[in-house]
């Protein structure tokens, strides 16, 4: 590669499902596809960090299947393109990191490889380019990069690095040594001796992650390099293959590589970092006023302070409380303290076990052709608001246990039912027979809002056979 011409590929790791930020964040929209703070996701936010095109080669995603859509979607938004790599099933970060690893030395073998998490925030982009561009050469030379974080209190929820010998001719520094997650008296001690939060964006050559996961974890490499030599191209993903995939042991590559290697290098940076892990996070990372609250959204406070209070539709009121979160989405309702924020994680997987849909479902769920959002639901029907994108169609399908009647209320229907084609304009509707094999598309330029109402003995998502569908669901 010759001097001057871009070094890194970024990877962008967007596994996870964030259920310490429930309700917010589910499995059906995880939080680094929510605009927590700001007008775009933290997703978006980090593909936009690492675009500049003198300092980085096109991006690279490796995401789950099931929100491959989102991902492609809101990369559409933003209008970059990307390598989106689906994994079959979680394998935590050291096989992702190796997939990571293998793809780079395949495509761009002598780039820099850049990992970052799809849920941190960074407010200055200039300050992490920078830091990124400072790794570079302490990575050329051999060393698994770290981005190390000042600490600016002490963190109980981060790990943190101890930094050892400096590396020559560079700002960085040899790591000697990885730490837990502290209680709060070893924080401050950590803070003392001049440790370092643990950001967990990793920067290094590739061949160098490949030969310390062939070292450490070649059962993790070994299935990595399959799963990517037998993947499949699906629409504008790069599947990589399950029964070799799910070889890998599942583990984080700080157990795998960075806590056993020799080649751990630590680079200090100071701008402001926050991987969002709690409600509290979220507080600490946003905008507050004179009060000290976070507020967003449709909320009215009286007497508060130092609180969280996020409504999407419904008016949220809080008065007379401290520290408080108080979270209100249209199915579901959060409201905990601040400083135990991160119990949250232990009632979603309670509610799961009780088969409770709302810990894992919203009233809104994203499909590649657009959206739906239930309205109503009792014995024997269901109303549903349906939202298609231009151009989009759902899949040819039927059902066994329930009709069907749409309703357009915005846009232009084209209505395939059996053998009969009918183009509906707004307050036109149709009827759909059990049974009937049908498809909705979207000739328009514009957005098609229709209302269904169904009517049957199961009005399940799972009472859906799909006959044909664009997508490859």
């Amino acid at each position: 590669m010759s001097e001057g011409s871009i070094q890194i590929l970024p990877v962008v790791m967007c596994g996870g499902s964030g259920t310490r930020l429930w309700p917010a964040s589910r499995d059906s929209m995880p939080k680094q596809f929510i605009d927590l703070i700001g007008q775009h996701s933290t997703f978006q936010t980090a593909i936009q960090r690492v675009t500049a095109p003198q300092v980085f080669q096109r991006p690279a995603i490796i995401s789950s299947n099931d929100v491959r859509f989102i991902v492609a979607e809101q990369l559409a938004q933003i209008g970059v393109q990307a390598d989106i790599i689906l994994e079959p099933i979680q394998r935590d970060s050291a096989a992702a990191i190796a997939v990571a690893a293998c793809h780079a030395a395949r495509v761009y073998p002598e780039a820099i490889v850049l990992v970052i998490a799809a849920d941190h925030v960074v407010e200055d982009v200039d300050a992490f380019v920078t830091a990124c561009q400072a790794a570079i050469e302490p990575a050329r030379q051999g060393h698994i990069m770290t981005l190390g974080v000042v600490p600016q209190y002490p963190a109980t929820s981060y790990g943190y690095i101890q930094p050892g010998k400096a590396i020559k001719g560079t700002d960085a520094n040899r790591v000697d040594r990885f730490v837990e997650k502290p209680n709060a008296e070893t924080a401050l001690t950590y803070i003392d001796q001049g440790f370092l939060w643990n950001s967990g964006n990793f920067l290094f050559r590739a061949d160098v992650m490949i030969e310390e996961l062939e070292r450490f974890q070649p059962a993790i490499l070994a299935a990595a390099r399959d799963a990517l030599e037998r993947a499949t191209i699906d629409l504008d993903f790069i599947r990589l293959d399950e029964e070799a995939f799910k070889q890998a042991p599942k583990t984080s590559i700080d157990y795998a590589v960075m806590e056993r290697t020799e080649r751990a290098g630590v680079l200090p940076v100071s701008f402001s970092w926050s991987d969002i892990g709690t409600w509290g996070a979220l507080w600490d990372a946003s905008p507050r006023d004179h009060d000290g609250n976070a507020v967003r959204g449709n909320v009215e406070v009286l007497e508060a302070r130092n609180s969280l209070i996020h409504s999407d539709d419904i008016l949220t009121t809080v008065v007379g409380l401290e520290d408080v979160v108080v979270v209100a989405k249209p199915d579901a309702v959060l409201v905990t303290s601040r400083n135990r924020s991160e119990l949250v994680k232990d009632l979603v997987v309670s509610m799961k076990a009780k088969q409770v849909p709302e810990a894992t479902e919203h009233l809104r769920m994203y499909r590649p052709w657009g959206w739906y959002q239930r309205i109503d639901r009792g014995s024997r029907f269901q109303v549903k608001r349906i939202m298609v994108k231009p151009g989009g169609r759902l899949s040819l399908q039927k059902h066994h246990h329930r009709a069907e009647h749409w309703v357009v209320v915005r846009g232009t229907a084209e209505v395939v039912v059996n053998q009969d084609m009918v183009i509906l304009h707004e307050n036109e509707s149709v009827y759909i027979p059990i049974g009937a094999v049908h498809r909705l598309t979207n000739p328009g330029r514009i957005p098609l809002e229709l209302i269904e109402v169904q009517v049957g003995s199961y009005t399940g998502e799972d009472d859906i056979i799909r006959v044909e569908d664009v997508y490859g669901r």
